[in-house]
């Protein structure tokens, strides 16, 4: 019998016919092993937590899960140091275990965060090429542990010379072809465990927003940030956020401490955080970028960007005890100064976030979602069975501020015979590259509504491939059109299939065009 427990924020899903919950590499032998025999397709999720990519739905019906969150383990949990900066960790390790682990046994070292929440799964964001704080995460993962179609066991880079190796966690390369991209984005098989690099914490670190004068400036802002990241003037992927973005990451908390701190109503919160966000953002676009170093080159770097960013826009400066302070100041006086009070709101909403660019995973964007639908709680974890749906399209995009402005204002365009705004974050994520990271927000209780966004979302598709782009990451709900440009490629991406799964066992049709 089919069930139905895939339900996610796209609001498209598919009926499932079993859920594995391995805890052992031995076990998911025996279930590859098994569906080869009965020919039920396996589609492995790590957390099931890929919000707006379709979470835990596969691409076609009757497949079984295999939840791997319960392999959670840090296999090299005695050996991490700050000589010694990688993490063996299995699909199940989410952002806040590794986090909290690292607080307490080694907090000299920190990861590349993202901001998804703190219970996504660090291998599962990676193998799908997200994007985090400090850059590409693809960059960070190695040396796999994978269970191809066939059941075999497949070690990638130097840990095919076994765990004792003094190679096996520390070279990333191995010698003879790079298996590892195989393995990313992809069904070539089930990867159980990766190392994963940890990043060594500097003396100092700062946050740094730079905002343009006007809404005409976004070209210059992309050009000068893609060339701050080049330089390594700055150490973050850059992040540069639309109004609707910001107000949207930001409104829950601006709106609790008005209401539960500051007495106001409801309503009166929800017109106050409007002031509050205009102290954060005046015009439609504004950036956040890290700083590290020590203070020396801290503040080198930030006399020079101040520098080159002076005809176009302003710069603010970020630290933690900035923010303590002002929050204690301005929150110690809100019932005498009501101006205080909305800086305090500002102050209280941007915390997290700040924390986050340094390294602290948190649910906040995602409990922002929760809050906009008026779900019950704030657990992030229920995302997909509250009313929020959430249909990302994001297009990758070259350094070139003109273009990226070019396409952006097109996708507006094209979102606007829908009614629909666009929330918009382009993260420079490469020296040449950035994306630009998108999604519709919708009621997913409404059919209408459901209808209306992926019409919305499937012509954003069309604009984007018709511009000669692409998109860095695709819903399962869209992999047929994705795989149909470039026929020729995926066609040699399915030969490539047939020698590790030749029964096309494993999350059939996920990026590849064979099913």
């Amino acid at each position: 019998m089919l069930i139905n427990t895939t339900d996610n924020v796209t609001g498209k899903f598919r009926k499932i016919s079993a859920i594995y919950k391995p805890t052992s590499v031995g076990e998911i032998v025996k279930i590859v092993e098994d569906a080869r025999l009965s020919k039920i397709p396996l589609y492995p999720i790590s957390t099931g937590f890929n919000w707006g990519y379709g979470s835990k739905s596969p691409t076609i019906d009757n497949c079984a899960l295999v939840d791997l969150s319960k392999m959670n383990r840090i296999l090299n949990a005695n050996e991490i140091s700050i000589d010694n900066p990688i993490a063996v960790i299995e699909p199940g390790v989410t952002q806040i275990q590794l986090y909290e682990f690292l607080k307490k046994n080694c907090p000299a070292l920190t990861f590349n965060v993202t901001g998804s929440s703190n219970t996504t799964s660090i291998i599962g964001n990676s193998l799908d090429r997200g994007v985090g704080y400090f850059g590409p995460r693809k960059e960070d993962l190695f040396g796999l542990e994978v269970i191809t179609g066939t059941g075999e066991i497949l070690r990638t880079g130097f840990r095919r010379l076994g765990d004792a190796s003094p190679l096996a966690f520390s070279h990333p390369y191995g010698l003879g072809p790079i298996l590892d991209g195989l393995f990313f984005q992809s069904n070539f098989g089930i990867v159980v465990s990766a190392c994963f690099r940890l990043y060594p914490r500097r003396p100092q670190e700062i946050v740094i927003s730079i905002i343009p004068k006007n809404n005409n400036n976004l070209p210059a802002l992309i050009d000068t940030l893609s060339r701050f990241k080049r330089e390594q003037l700055i150490n973050s992927v850059p992040h540069i956020a639309n109004r609707a973005r910001t107000a949207a990451t930001l409104n829950m908390r601006m709106v609790q401490y008005l209401n539960h701190e500051c007495k106001l109503s409801y309503e009166i919160a929800k017109e106050q955080a409007a002031l509050a966000l205009n102290k954060i953002i005046k015009h439609e676009w504004a950036s956040l970028a890290v700083i590290k170093g020590n203070n020396k080159q801290v503040e080198a770097a930030v006399k020079e960007i101040k520098a080159r960013i002076k005809n176009f826009a302003s710069l603010r400066i970020y630290t933690e005890n900035r923010l303590n302070f002002g929050f204690t100041l301005t929150h110690h006086v809100q019932s005498l100064i009501p101006q205080a009070r909305i800086i305090a709101a500002a102050i209280y909403s941007i915390l997290p976030l700040h924390r986050l660019a340094l390294g602290t995973p948190t649910d906040v964007p995602v409990q922002n979602l929760l809050w906009k639908y008026n779900y019950p709680n704030s657990n992030a974890i229920e995302l997909d069975q509250s009313r929020c749906g959430l249909l990302f399209i994001s297009p990758a995009l070259p350094t070139d501020g003109m273009l990226a402005t070019e396409i952006i204002e097109g996708m507006k365009t094209v979102a606007a015979k829908f009614n629909h705004i666009l929330y918009i974050t382009i993260n420079i994520e490469t020296a040449t590259s950035l994306i630009a990271v998108t999604n519709l927000l919708f009621d997913k209780t409404s059919q209408a509504e459901t209808n209306n966004a992926h019409r919305c979302a499937a012509e954003l598709l069309e604009f984007i491939q018709e511009k000669g782009l692409e998109l860095y990451r695709a819903r399962s709900d869209i992999m047929e059109q994705v795989t149909s440009i470039s026929p020729a490629y995926w066609e040699t991406i399915a030969a490539l299939r047939q020698f590790f799964d030749p029964d096309n066992i494993i999350a059939p049709g996920r990026y590849n065009s064979l099913k």
